[in-house]
C-alpha cells in the first residue's frame, strides 16, 4: 500500500490537512488529496492552513482537484473522512469500493466534521480529530523498525 488518497468535500480543509500529516509521517508512501465536490484550484483554506501550521504541518503547494475514477485507480489506500463520501466514491467507481475506508477506520469508524466557514476553534478542534485519526493508520501502514 504505496499509493495513498484523502478525499473530502471540496479538497481545502479536511482532505489536504489529513494528506499532509500522512505525507510527514509515510515518507515512503505517495500520498494526494481529492474532493467529490472539489473547490478546484484553491489552496488550503485560510483558517484551516493556519490552525495545521500552528500545528507544524504546512501544504503550500496543494491544489484542490476533483475525484475522478481515474484518480482513484491510481491509489491502493482511499482515506475518506465520511462515510457519503465513501458511497459517492462507490457510485462513481464500484470497483473501487475495497479500497475506500474512512480515516478514522482505528478511532470509532466515525465521520469527521467539516469545519469550513466555521470557528478558529472548531478548526482546531477538527485538525485533532485528523490527526488522531491519521496517526493511527500511520502506526499500521509505518515500516517496521527491527527490534
Amino acid at each position: 500500500m504505496k499509493r495513498i488518497l484523502t478525499v473530502c468535500v471540496g479538497n481545502i480543509c479536511r482532505s489536504p490537512v489529513a494528506a499532509a500529516i500522512l505525507r510527514e509521517h509515510l515518507p515512503d508512501h505517495t500520498v494526494t488529496s481529492a474532493g467529490i465536490a472539489a473547490v478546484v484550484g484553491r489552496g488550503v483554506d485560510p483558517t484551516a492552513a493556519e490552525v495545521a501550521a500552528a500545528e507544524g504541518v504546512v501544504d503550500s503547494d496543494h491544489v484542490a482537484r476533483q475525484f475522478t475514477r481515474e484518480i482513484g485507480e491510481q491509489n491502493d489506500l482511499i482515506l475518506v473522512l465520511e462515510a457519503g463520501h465513501k458511497r459517492e466514491i462507490e457510485r462513481i467507481a464500484p470497483e473501487l469500493s475495497g479500497r475506500v475506508m474512512r480515516l478514522s477506520r482505528w478511532n470509532g469508524d466515525t465521520d469527521i466534521p467539516d469545519p469550513y466557514r466555521k470557528s478558529r476553534e472548531y478548526h482546531a478542534y477538527v485538525f485533532g480529530l485528523i490527526q488522531e485519526a491519521s496517526l493511527a493508520w500511520v502506526s499500521r501502514l509505518a515500516p517496521k523498525k527491527p527490534e
